[in-house]
This record gives structure tokens, C-alpha cells and sequence, in this order.
């Protein structure tokens, strides 16, 4: 069991012992699609107890339970680090959330901005999108993904304490170093794909938790450009910094 690769995500509560019940899904993707059978094992977490091993007690075709043994892996918060970016088509948008998972964001937040493309976002897949990366990844947190709001609502509630990192695509030239900048909590913004409107550049500048920068000399797309900023955010000021 100690070698196991299926890892799965699960609202109940870990610990010695513990019994996990198991919703249809589950127990179609562990019995039905991965053919496991009482005995065998599967790696939990829920975002606050850690990675437990566990092993299926029962298993049925709507349903089953697993109890959990051991503690594999403590909790491993990620950074504060929010990713807001403007919705685009459906499988870019679920690359970028993915990705963001994947790279570390605790929040992902779509905003609605003058050029948006999108009116509306299915949350929940894209909550589940950010499971199943986190599953496959490693993680033993899972960002929530928050429903979709103007740009502009957001600003204008924002949160004192937190900066904002503002990939500005006008700013097309050198990438740059983000180590002068003070560690502590963050966020991320991408702009939509025909980039942000005068006023709201304008506000954007004038906001004194702003912070400008340069992704480099070519302008990337908008699912690029969110995973080049958090790599950027990441090397300089985040986990991977050490």
C-alpha cells in the first residue's frame, strides 16, 4: 500500500482509524474504472488533516468505505497567493485552473472586466478540475475557486495587507525580477484576451497595493501569461524561494 499512486480528495474528517464513506462517484472511479477490491490502497487528503493512508473496506457499486491507517504526508498549506484572471474559452479556462493548482494559488478568482469574453463560469467544474489537479499532483490542499465578479466589486473591497501583481501586457520588454518586492500576501492578475480597457488601467495604476510588471518581450496568451506570472511570483517570492 505504502507505494500507492491513486490519490483521492474527500470531504471527511482523517485520522487513525477513521472511517471514510464514499459517495457514486467515487466508488465508480475507485471500484468501476480502477478495479480496486477490499484491501487495497488509496491516498486521501481534505485540505486540513494531511495525506492518509488508507485501504477499502467495502466496496460496492454506489457507494463503499475506506478506513484510514496512517499519516503519509503533513498538511502543506500553499502560499497566500490568489490568481485573479478574466474567463476565456471553456478548455483555456480550465487549463488556467488546473495550472493554478498545480502551481501553488490558495484562491482563483474569474473577474468580469470591460473585455471579458465570458458572462458566466460553471464553478463547479471548475472546482473539480482544481480536485483532480491536486490529486494528480500531490497537493494536500485544494484552492477554492470563487464565483465570478466584476473586476471593479473586487477592488474596490480589497483587502488591506495584500499586494497585487499586475501583468501588465503594455509593459512588453525584459522580464522582470520580482526579489525587491516584500514576501507576505499576494495576488495575481491577468487580463482578458484584448487586454484591459483605459479606465481600467487607469484605476489599476492609481491603486497604491499595485504593482506593474513585464512578462517578458512577446505578449502572451492570456492561459500562458497566468503561468508564467505565477512561475515568476513562485521562483522570486513564494515556496520555491525557500
Amino acid at each position: 500500500m505504502s507505494g500507492t499512486k491513486i490519490r483521492l480528495f474527500v470531504e471527511h474528517p482523517l485520522g487513525p482509524g477513521q472511517s471514510v464513506p464514499l459517495n457514486a462517484d467515487q466508488a465508480h472511479y475507485l471500484f468501476g474504472v480502477m478495479r480496486l477490491g477490499p484491501g487495497a490502497g488509496v491516498a486521501l487528503f481534505n485540505g486540513r488533516d494531511g495525506e492518509w493512508r488508507a485501504e477499502v473496506a467495502a466496496a460496492g457499486k454506489r457507494g463503499g468505505t475506506l478506513t484510514c491507517r496512517d499519516q503519509t504526508r503533513p498538511l502543506l498549506p500553499p502560499p497566500d497567493l490568489w490568481l485573479l484572471f478574466a474567463p476565456i474559452k471553456k478548455a483555456r479556462t480550465d487549463f488556467i485552473v488546473e495550472k493554478a493548482a498545480e502551481l501553488g494559488a490558495a484562491r482563483i478568482l474569474p473577474v468580469q472586466t470591460d473585455f471579458t469574453n465570458s458572462e458566466r463560469i460553471a464553478r463547479d467544474r471548475l472546482q473539480a478540475h482544481a480536485i483532480e489537479a491536486a490529486e494528480q499532483c500531490g497537493g494536500t490542499s485544494v484552492p477554492e475557486v470563487a464565483a465570478l465578479q466584476p473586476l471593479s466589486r473586487l477592488l474596490a473591497a480589497w483587502p488591506e495587507g495584500r499586494r497585487l501583481l499586475w501583468a501588465d501586457e503594455a509593459r512588453v520588454g525584459p522580464a522582470q525580477t520580482l526579489a525587491p518586492l516584500p514576501r507576505g500576501p499576494w495576488a495575481i492578475l491577468i487580463g482578458p484576451e484584448g487586454g484591459f480597457s483605459e479606465p481600467e488601467r487607469t484605476r489599476l495604476r492609481a491603486l497604491p497595493f499595485v504593482t506593474p510588471v513585464s512578462l517578458g518581450p512577446r505578449i502572451l496568451r492570456a492561459d500562458t501569461a497566468a503561468v508564467a506570472a505565477l512561475t515568476l511570483w513562485q521562483a522570486s517570492l513564494g515556496d520555491w524561494a525557500g
